[in-house]
């Protein structure tokens, strides 16, 4: 079945759409404060490799529109931990808070380093440095550092391996795609 195959091509697709800038921006902005968006770089990929000329405003985009997202995200989690405690007390989510809390607190400004250019959830970050009242200014510096390496290395690497990476991908993805499936399952399997 090639259920990754049909998906990358849905992607390359939307690239090509006239609205696809508009569908970049909105994921970028959202996908910084809101579970379960899928990251930029699924649109931001395509729409490079289809356009290599705009790459980096593609990137750029992605980079300004995920950190006003990741602000969002901060305000929300400054604001609402009063209102959220009690549900995250319901689900027994308090030890994983104050796990947060102690990341936060042993490894300070490079958990958003770490968070914003690697593939863990951006989003989860940016409401707990709310949560946690981490320093507004560091945390928006970091944030723009690490999402645009992160974007600007998409941007790159689309740009140089464009065609080998598209023809690479159209033969590959669909064992990547089950691949990755079966990793997440045995990741959660083992963290039980």
């Amino acid at each position: 079945m090639k259920i990754f195959s049909k998906l990358y091509q849905t992607a390359l697709d939307w690239a090509q759409s006239k609205y696809a800038i508009y569908w970049l921006s909105l994921i970028s902005f959202v996908e910084s404060f809101i579970l379960p968006y899928p990251p930029p770089d699924v649109l931001l990929a395509p729409m490079a490799l289809k356009k290599p000329n705009k790459a980096y405003q593609f990137a750029l985009i992605c980079t300004i529109l995920s950190v006003l997202g990741g602000i969002v995200g901060y305000f929300l989690g400054a604001l609402l931990i009063d209102l959220i405690t009690p549900l995250l007390i319901k689900l027994h989510y308090v030890d994983k808070l104050e796990t947060v809390k102690g990341w936060f607190s042993e490894y300070g400004i490079w958990i958003i380093a770490i968070a914003g250019f690697s593939p863990m959830p951006y989003k989860i970050f940016t409401l707990a440095a709310g949560i946690v009242n981490m320093a507004f200014l560091p945390f928006v510096l970091m944030s723009l550092l690490a999402r645009g390496a992160r974007f600007f290395l998409v941007a790159f690497f689309v740009r140089k391996l464009g065609n080998a990476c598209d023809a690479w991908l159209k033969k590959y993805i669909d064992r990547l795609g089950y691949v990755l499936i079966v990793a997440v399952i045995l990741g959660v399997w083992y963290a039980q």
